[in-house]
């Protein structure tokens, strides 16, 4: 992303994502959209709270952030970003399409992520050919790397199976 190109939606707040995902309390793990660029990139994040269930038993001595939830919080906001980029902020759409993974790869997990970091989720498309998505992840805290991953998705109708 380029830092003169101008975003096409910024600060999509939680009551929009919320129209976005269908995932809800403890399994929506974006707060935030600070910046989107249709078919390019997307900038989100979610604030992790000493109050999250996952922390009841991951661990209860030294609470880590579980590197499956942060891999979920790269796929929601890579799903936001191709939900946005179909159909832009049209949230009738959204009552009947879901996105699922297709494959995860490349994944790895450099620092742990506690109770009171921002993790700030960036995608990238790599590529997207009609409703399938392959998207760039990367997890920051404080600007410093923390995990990475390659994510495949399909936007689809909900009813199909």
């Amino acid at each position: 992303m380029s830092d003169a190109q101008t975003p096409d939606y910024t600060n999509i707040n939680i009551d929009k994502i919320m129209q976005i995902l269908p995932h809800r309390y403890p399994m929506l793990l974006v707060d935030k959209v600070l910046q989107l660029h249709t078919h390019s990139d997307i900038i989100a994040y979610k604030n992790v709270t000493i109050n999250e269930q996952v922390f009841i038993g991951h661990f209860p001595k030294e609470p880590i952030y579980p590197g499956v939830m942060i891999i979920e919080g790269m796929a929601q906001a890579g799903g936001i970003l191709a939900f946005v980029s179909t159909w832009g902020l049209d949230f009738d759409m959204s009552q009947n399409k879901i996105v699922y993974f297709m494959t995860i790869d490349n994944v790895k997990f450099r620092v742990p992520v506690r109770p009171g970091d921002r993790l700030t989720y960036n995608m990238r498309v790599m590529k997207q050919r009609n409703n399938v998505w392959q998207l760039e992840g990367k997890a920051f805290v404080d600007n410093i790397l923390v995990s990475e991953a390659e994510l495949k998705a399909m936007v689809t109708d909900s009813h199909n199976k």
